[in-house]
């Protein structure tokens, strides 16, 4: 699979502003893959509409989440 450079640079500067604009996102994230990630954690996930709809959902963690985390979290660090 080709990457488009520019792409990458675009998304690249997008998550920066992300992080600026909601700082505790990522120290969370980084708490969750610190302390929860094992095979049968349960995330729950719970949006908001601005109408006041709300979605909601959950995934209970396999062995091949884990390792999918795994390998994004490393892609990060290259």
């Amino acid at each position: 699979m080709n990457m488009n450079p520019m792409l990458l640079m675009q998304l690249q500067q997008r998550f920066g502003l992300f992080s600026q604009e909601h700082p505790k996102v990522l120290p969370f994230f980084r708490a969750i893959g610190d302390n929860a990630m094992q095979e049968g954690t349960i995330i729950d996930i719970k949006v908001t509409t601005p109408d006041g709809k709300t979605l909601e959902s959950n995934i209970k963690l396999t062995a091949n989440d884990i390792e999918t985390a795994k390998m994004m979290r490393n892609m990060g660090n290259q």
